[in-house]
């Protein structure tokens, strides 16, 4: 292996070029002439080596140095050496910054590096989607330039970086920008969509909301009723109305916090075993009975059902999805209306149910927000039947963990019809003489 060189080697080297001039001037003459030849040859040999150093750093395109003899073959191979390390040290440093921003795409959040005076020199992917950045176009480009907001600007002005910033940006979307130096006169700028936490606060807050409404009414009866009563004597009519009054206030609540604990349990399980056998047609030929009871003869009912239509799922999801829509039917709609309630096999293979009514119907407004909780269409009318507004969204989660999704179509006073379908994935096989039935 080859060393550095050293003072040593090139005085070797001039006394080995010098020796021979030396030995042929002392026995022949003319010793000044011959040892400046020598000199001089080994100047003209240093500069020929000097120029192919310099032709291979400026012009040629090789990677590695030329080769060379005597004192020159160390500086090459030195040269060569240090080009080696540079080219694994330039691979390991690809290495680094491959995995750097592999790492930085797989983040969930949308990352920026900028000067500090906002200029943008990368940006990952997740940033050109959340802030609508574009890669390598916007590079040099000022931040507060493309991102134009009052308040990210006095944010950046102000340096006070403590606290997260929170914008709301196009289509709505909050944003949640975080702001840390990264290296000497550089940010990263970190920004996280935070829609579906902001809304999940305000369903938090609206829910609480309407709870201690629902509930406030109720209990605000039943406090007035046992405070007549704890004054002394009631006339038996008024205590027989107080009685009854209670009586239902409480079956309200009770109702309530029922349907409560439903949702709850639908919405904190993060599945269901989907693998019982529902027999659909036995179910809705007992709710059948339940409406015709509930309606009182109100309501012209017909029940259209295939009996041999059996589904794979969560029986008691599925019942609770089924007879709330059956019962809604009943409840709100007005006397004389007409209700069909069918469960057919769709020609695709799966299974459809589906209620309808030719009652007034419901606004195309009001039809995006019925399964929101406690919405309601009309709110007196809804607390004189008993509605607590919980009914389609327990439809809707119920629905939800069987892969099916509830569908509302409403034209006034013509139909109204709330239905969804079930996969042929899920359909028990039948006998092949099945048929369509009619029940009234």
């Amino acid at each position: 292996m080859l060393e550095r060189l050293s003072w040593k080697r090139l005085v070797l080297e001039l006394v080995l070029v010098c020796l021979p001039a030396l030995i042929v001037g002392l026995r022949f003459g003319y010793l000044p002439w011959l040892l400046m030849l020598a000199l001089l040859a080994l100047m003209i040999w240093h500069a020929r080596n000097l120029m192919r150093l310099s032709h291979w750093v400026w012009v040629d395109r090789k990677m590695t140095p030329p080769t060379g003899r005597g004192s020159w073959e160390s500086v090459f191979y030195g040269l060569n050496q240090m080009q080696s390390r540079n080219r694994r040290r330039r691979r390991e440093l690809r290495q680094l910054i491959k995995r750097f921003r592999s790492g930085a795409e797989s983040l969930p959040d949308a990352l920026v590096l900028a000067t500090d005076d906002g200029i943008i020199f990368w940006c990952n992917g997740l940033a050109q989607q959340i802030l609508g950045l574009r890669w390598p176009e916007d590079y040099g480009q000022n931040i507060l330039n493309l991102l134009r907001y009052p308040e990210f600007a006095r944010y950046l002005r102000e340096r006070d970086f403590s606290r997260p910033l929170t914008l709301v940006i196009s289509h709505s979307r909050h944003i949640e920008f975080r702001i840390m130096p990264y290296s000497e006169g550089q940010w990263l700028i970190v920004a996280r969509d935070v829609t579906q936490m902001h809304n999940l606060e305000g369903a938090r807050r609206n829910f609480f909301a309407n709870v201690s409404h629902e509930l406030r009414t109720p209990l605000t009866v039943l406090q007035g009723y046992l405070e007549v009563l704890q004054d002394g004597e009631m006339p038996p009519a008024l205590r027989e109305k107080a009685l009854s009054t209670m009586q239902e206030q409480s079956r309200r609540m009770d109702t309530l916090v029922k349907q409560l604990l439903t949702l709850s349990r639908i919405e904190a399980a993060p599945s269901f075993e989907l693998q019982d056998k529902i027999d659909v047609p036995v179910m809705l030929s007992m709710l059948q009975r339940e409406a015709e009871t509930l309606s009182g003869g109100r309501h012209q009912i017909h029940f259209h059902t295939d009996p041999h239509l059996r589904v794979l799922g969560n029986d008691e999801q599925l019942r609770s999805a089924i007879s709330n829509l059956v019962y809604n039917a009943v409840n709100h709609t007005p006397q004389g209306t007409r209700i069909d309630v069918s469960w057919l096999r769709t020609p695709q293979g799966g299974a459809r149910f589906t209620v309808k009514d030719n009652g007034p119907g419901i606004a195309p407004e009001h039809i995006p927000r019925l399964t929101e909780r406690f919405y309601r269409v009309d709110k007196a009318r809804s607390r004189q039947t008993g509605g607590s507004g919980l009914g389609l969204a327990i439809v809707k989660h119920a629905l939800s963990h069987h892969n099916a999704r509830l569908d509302i179509t409403s034209v006034a006073h013509q139909e109204t019809v709330f239905s969804f379908t079930l996969a042929p994935g899920r359909i028990v096989p039948q006998p092949q003489n099945s048929r369509v039935t009619s029940a009234r």
